[in-house]
């Protein structure tokens, strides 16, 4: 059941919205999505919304510029309203405004979320949290720009309408955003299809790079950051490689590492179903979703791989 948007925001004079370290684009889709939505039908509202920088890509959508990187030192928000986030670490440099805040609210779709704001709305089976926003407004007053953001978020989540996470629902809310007069084909291919001259080098040297392990079920690709000066990438540069790799056939997990620092890297996982890389996300720290999770790690990157893949190899094993 969704939540009532009006009796959250009763009483309320200023609000924060905050989502995930790294956005992606069901994060940068339902934090501008709602931003926008609140703008537009809550003026008297004092209404920010605090981001890490936002993809090149992501910033086709309004009002990108008006993302705030830096939080104000003493300030206290009457409501923060976290999305697309498992946990109050996982905001970042915003986290502080979330525990000053007088109430908090979560909206998310991850299973590993164990509800830690005061309020929170949390639904494992939705396809995004741009979904669930979708759910929590007013259709009849959702303009062109907030159907934009939003399109885009649920579009990024479900794998372009591939993924087992889109439900009839999904679809339903797809086409009610299409109706608002966005170009559906456009934004899918400015941001999840079209890729930079530098994103088609990195994800060439990850493919080439890749190796096959646990009988060939697991396949695996390393970045360090020598890579990612070699070609200027940063991580907005790697997105999509994951799934890339997921793609091999015979292959069960996938799992793509870049570095973040000397010896830290982040690691994502995605799966075809046999096994639950939330399970292994929760397990090292992270989070996410039966088939796309992710966390980080401290180590050389043989110790991320031999212990990652252990995890793997035990449900492996079990489905055998």
């Amino acid at each position: 059941m969704s939540i009532q948007l009006s009796d959250i925001l009763k009483d309320k004079q200023t609000i924060a919205l905050g989502g995930h370290i790294r956005p992606d684009g069901d994060c940068v889709g339902s934090c501008m999505g709602l931003y926008m939505y609140l703008k537009e039908q809550y003026p008297n509202l004092e209404t920010d919304v605090y981001l890490e920088e936002v993809p090149k890509a992501y910033q086709m959508i309004e009002k990108t510029d008006e993302v705030k990187h830096q939080i104000p030192a003493d300030k206290q928000y009457d409501l923060f309203i976290c999305l697309d986030c498992g946990d109050e670490k996982r905001l970042g440099f915003s986290a502080p405004l979330f525990s000053r805040a007088k109430q908090t609210l979560c909206i998310d779709h991850h299973v590993s979320n164990e509800a830690f704001a005061d309020e929170n709305y949390i639904v494992p089976d939705a396809s995004s949290t741009s979904e669930l926003v979708f759910r929590m407004i007013d259709s009849a007053k959702i303009s062109r720009p907030v159907a934009e953001a939003l399109y885009m978020g649920i579009a990024h989540d479900t794998g372009v309408f591939q993924y087992s996470c889109t439900s009839p629902e999904t679809m339903e809310a797809a086409a009610e955003l299409m109706r608002k007069g966005i170009d559906g084909n456009d934004i899918i291919d400015r941001t999840y299809y079209e890729k930079t001259y530098v994103q088609i080098q990195i994800l060439g040297r990850a493919l080439l790079e890749s190796i096959l392990i646990l009988d060939k079920q697991c396949i695996v690709s390393v970045v360090d950051k020598k890579e990612l000066e070699f070609y200027g990438a940063d991580s907005s540069d790697l997105e999509g490689i994951v799934s890339q790799l997921r793609q091999t056939k015979g292959v069960e997990v996938a799992m793509f590492m870049y570095e973040l620092e000397s010896s830290q890297f982040k690691v994502s996982l995605r799966s075809k179903g046999k096994v639950d890389v939330s399970v292994i996300a929760k397990y090292f720290g992270g989070g996410g979703h039966a088939r796309a999770a992710g966390f980080s790690m401290h180590g050389s990157s043989h110790d991320v791989i031999n212990n990652v893949s252990r995890q793997i190899a035990l449900q492996l094993d079990a489905d055998n």
